[in-house]
């Protein structure tokens, strides 16, 4: 439980960093075909004999070279689509090649949080640490092309490599998730709490802290309460994820209706 805990604070840590990003450039689709691509990876070093976590991060970093040299010349969401399709389809093959088929696609879809190994928190934390580096680096770069992005091609910052930095980093982190939380509920996690903190706030260091915040609590109570209920945590997980950001639509809401009741009552007495 020691280290559930503590490879799950990790993972959702990153998750925040990198999914507010991820939510900010419009980017959900990679961040879903990505964690596919590392789950060919894996499937292929359980087949092959070695080390999952070279598997996962070596075909998540070629999906996302992929999608990022195919979106240059054409539209991003086909070249993610064909990465998609293709990565599914190699780890499908060999998932049918495995002795341990339904327990392999269980544990590299909704992850095995509750047996992480102490081995494995070192290379968990190790990524982590560099995919938070790596998003401090580029941050005020990411920040323009992001919001302002004929600021950034103003400023001399190239899209198109600035794309392939962050599609790496999106890899490095699935790499370091898919072990413990799985190709699907990464992307819960990855998308929920980002888009919650924005709804909640504009500014975006607050909501890059709170979306981490979020993430944490999410993780932190799915533990929990699947201790005490029994029931899996990849559906608290993204239970928790929706209803973080449903309660984030519904904030955004009621502070849209409190601004414009004001500017309402103004008008009517004029």
């Amino acid at each position: 439980m020691v280290n559930t805990w503590v490879a799950a604070t990790v993972v959702a840590v990153i998750a925040g960093v990198v999914g507010f990003f991820v939510v900010l450039r419009g980017s959900a689709f990679p961040a879903h075909a990505i964690p596919n691509g590392a789950f060919a990876g894996a499937a292929a070093a359980n087949v092959f004999g070695f080390n999952p976590l070279l598997g996962l991060g070596g075909c998540a970093l070629l999906a996302a070279l992929g999608i990022g040299a195919l979106g240059r010349r054409g539209r991003q969401d086909v070249a993610t689509a064909l990465a998609l399709v293709v990565m599914l389809a190699v780890g499908a093959l060999f998932l049918s090649q495995s002795q341990e088929y339904e327990p392999q696609i269980y544990s590299l879809l909704f992850g095995e949080v509750l047996g992480v190994s102490t081995l494995e928190l070192v290379p968990v934390a190790v990524l982590g640490a560099v995919c938070i580096a790596a998003t401090i680096a580029l941050y005020r770069p990411l920040m323009l092309s992001s919001l302002v992005p004929e600021v950034g091609e103003a400023r001399g910052i190239s899209a198109h490599r600035l794309e392939m930095a962050f599609l790496v980093i999106l890899a490095l982190a699935t790499a370091m998730t898919v072990p413990v939380v799985g190709a699907l509920l990464i992307f819960s996690l990855m998308i929920g709490p980002p888009a919650a903190a924005r709804s909640f706030t504009d500014r975006p260091l607050p909501a890059m802290l709170l979306s981490v915040a979020i993430a944490l609590l999410t993780v932190w109570l799915a533990i929990a309460i699947s201790y005490l209920s029994n029931w899996p945590i990849g559906f608290f997980v993204g239970a928790f994820a929706a209803l973080s950001y449903g309660t984030g639509r519904v904030w955004a809401a009621l502070r849209r209706s409190r601004g414009a009741i004001p500017l309402t009552a103004a008008t009517s007495t004029r």
